[in-house]
């Protein structure tokens, strides 16, 4: 139904900037919140950001907020992450995923998320 893919990861310095892009497939993009999560090597998966279906709702991890900002075009089918003022902490492989509105779920677990990506390397360098 839907299916996502991720892209924009790779090595920055830093306090640079990098923009992700969640390119997602299918007719149904509008009807989903989506949400962005990350996992460094020997860590959980932890959240990040996430946006309402509509756009109107964003929520963002202590950790990025500030720095970090989640936007969709349902236009176009895609999902974004802008992530400013990287710090070398921020480094993991970062996964965009589709929340279903029927329910209410948080937006900050990974199980609230009904389908995910491949996931995309981001990489900052000191």
């Amino acid at each position: 139904q839907v299916q996502l893919v991720e892209s924009g990861g790779g090595l920055v310095q830093a306090g640079g900037s990098l923009r992700l892009s969640c390119a997602a497939s299918g007719r149904t993009f509008s009807s989903y919140a989506m949400g962005w999560f990350r996992q460094a090597p020997g860590k959980e998966r932890e959240f990040v950001a996430a946006i309402s279906m509509r756009g109107s709702n964003t929520y963002y991890a202590d950790s990025v907020k500030g720095r970090f900002t989640i936007s969709r075009d349902n236009a176009k089918n895609t999902a974004y992450l802008q992530m400013n003022s990287l710090k070398p902490e921020d480094t993991a492989v970062y996964y965009c995923a589709a929340k279903s509105p029927y329910y209410s779920r948080s937006y900050y677990s990974t199980s609230s998320y009904d389908y995910w990506g491949q996931g995309t390397q981001v990489t900052v360098s000191s």
